[in-house]
């Protein structure tokens, strides 16, 4: 007698098998039976004329900085996603020292949600494993959070001890179970180093046998440039690849998306260990403050905030964005998603331009005006190519990836529908209804492709001996149903789901149980 026996649906195992009628056994937190015969459990959950898959991975969250407040995780469990892969663009909640203890991430993370009492990716999941996820997650170290710790905010190359801190910093990690590295190259501090100093860190996480993902340096008119940085790079470091949220953006750039997944597919020709991941919308989400010039950003919130203070360099920096409208910005397409307190506090979901069109101010003002009252928020920018995106979606080495952070069903401003419903608006829209790829090459793409690149051996597949994360949804009513206009809307078709064995979404609800774990690499 199992625990749990899932009977009636057809088995989509992870792999691209074609799906199959079986009942999958559960026993404690491990997959124990895939098949035709006779199985009995204690609890039965039937999957008649329901697709039974593992469940799904999503190797590009930012999620460690929204999960310790928002536990339960139900944005995920509601599109059948169990493990959660962070620490990506960069930015991770550790190391922490004197010198970046209060950076807080970047915009759309609450610094306040979070109380910064470890030092360490050790400490962070001590503390994240007592708040009891409703989801697993694998951290990554992030180089911005590295290079804050050891140089601050400063626009400068480490000196050699310096540089051996930072190594250091990846191998503490990497000793923790930390599964990756990543940079995020247009992000301050890591926007200030340069090639050799980023190889010298990825070739240390690779020793280390860490996956290194990386936002490139440039996602517009050079993308093709920073692809080629980041493929060399990895080349030069015997590292393995994950190039993220593979995109071009600005009009001008729209179809260089697949010209640079041309690229990677040569590497992967000539034998480098490289994919990348998309997620299935036209618009980014992102910080305000990475559409100024990179000089503006040099020292940290203190410095950019005495910036634009400062008549003569906030002309400067009005200079250096006016240089980027209409070649690969368009102000039309930068949406404020929080906008906080103050002046802009009731213009979540307005354009710069319509901004600017209603106060009478230069776009580039508004910018200005927005970052002086805060710092830095998040926004939503509207630059891609559906063809791109189709594209890059339809080619076998793209994991599909959320690049998200909402958890929670409700809550403030307009955040990117993405955290509600990459993977369930890839199964209705792209899948069912207009057929950019089958059902099982997408279970792949979001179960075993992004658990293996992760280096999570035991999960992305339904097989005995697996966990026992498993996923049941309705492939003719599975769909997202938030928008840019009405995020805070949870996807539907998902029926249950389970983590490491628990039921934490019954007949299409949450059931409240929280059954997640930090997930560690072997050593």
């Amino acid at each position: 007698m199992h625990d749990i026996v899932i009977t009636g649906g057809t088995v989509v195992d992870g792999t691209g098998a074609p799906g199959r009628r079986a009942d999958v056994a559960v026993d404690g937190d491990r997959i124990t039976a895939v098949g035709t015969g006779p199985l009995r459990g204690r609890r039965t959950i039937d999957a008649t004329d329901r697709i039974v898959s593992p469940g799904f991975v999503d190797l590009h969250s930012h999620a460690d900085f929204t999960l310790p407040a928002s536990p339960g995780a139900v944005t995920q469990l509601a599109q059948g996603v169990t493990t959660l892969v962070t620490g990506n663009c960069g930015h991770s909640p550790f190391p922490l020292t004197e010198r970046n203890r209060d950076a807080g991430g970047f915009a759309g993370f609450d610094p306040a949600a979070l109380d910064w009492s470890w030092t360490d990716a050790e400490g962070y999941a001590a503390m994240l494993d007592a708040r009891r996820p409703g989801v697993n997650v694998g951290l990554q170290i992030g180089h911005n959070m590295i290079r804050s710790a050891v140089l601050g905010g400063e626009d400068r190359a480490p000196g050699d001890a310096e540089l051996e801190e930072m190594r250091g910093h990846v191998s503490r990690a990497a000793e923790q179970g930390v599964l990756g590295f990543s940079t995020g190259l247009i992000y301050p501090p890591g926007l200030f180093a340069a090639t050799d100093e980023v190889v010298a860190l990825v070739r240390r996480a690779a020793e280390h046998g860490m996956l290194y993902s990386t936002h490139v340096r440039n996602e517009t008119d050079r993308v093709l440039e920073a692809v080629a940085e980041a493929l060399e790079t990895a080349r030069s470091a015997g590292a393995r690849l994950q190039v993220s949220h593979l995109k071009s953006m600005g009009p001008g750039n729209h179809g260089l998306a697949l010209k640079a997944l041309d690229l990677i597919l040569r590497e992967r020709e000539r034998g480098l260990d490289v994919t990348c991941d998309v997620y299935p919308y036209t618009a980014s989400s992102t910080s305000l403050a990475s559409r100024l010039p990179a000089w503006a950003l040099d020292g940290g919130a203190a410095a950019v905030a005495a910036r634009l203070a400062d008549t003569a360099e906030r002309a400067r920096i009005v200079e250096g964005l006016h240089e980027r409208f209409g070649r690969d910005i368009d102000p039309a397409g930068i949406v404020l998603a929080e906008p906080g307190p103050g002046p802009f506090a009731d213009r979540a979901g307005w354009s710069v331009t319509e901004i600017a069109a209603e106060r009478g101010m230069d776009p580039a003002e508004v910018v200005l005006a927005v970052l002086a009252g805060h710092g830095d928020v998040a926004i939503v920018n509207h630059a891609m190519s559906e063809d791109d995106v189709r594209g890059v979606l339809a080619s076998p080495i793209s994991a599909v990836a959320s690049d998200g952070w909402v958890l929670d069903a409700s809550g403030p401003g307009r955040p990117h529908p993405r955290s509600f419903g990459t993977f369930a608006r890839v199964l209705g829209r792209y899948v069912r209804d207009e057929g950019v790829l089958g059902l099982e090459e997408a279970v792949r793409r979001m179960t075993s492709l992004p658990a293996a690149r992760a280096g999570l051996a035991d999960r992305g597949v339904l097989a005995p001996g697996s966990a026992a994360d498993v996923a049941v949804f309705d492939p003719e009513r599975v769909a997202d149903r938030s928008t840019y206009e009405d995020p805070w809307r949870l996807s539907v078709g998902t029926e249950a789901v389970l983590v490491n064995g628990v039921p934490a979404v019954e007949g299409g609800e949450a059931t409240g149980e929280r059954p997640g774990r930090v997930l560690r690499r072997a050593a």
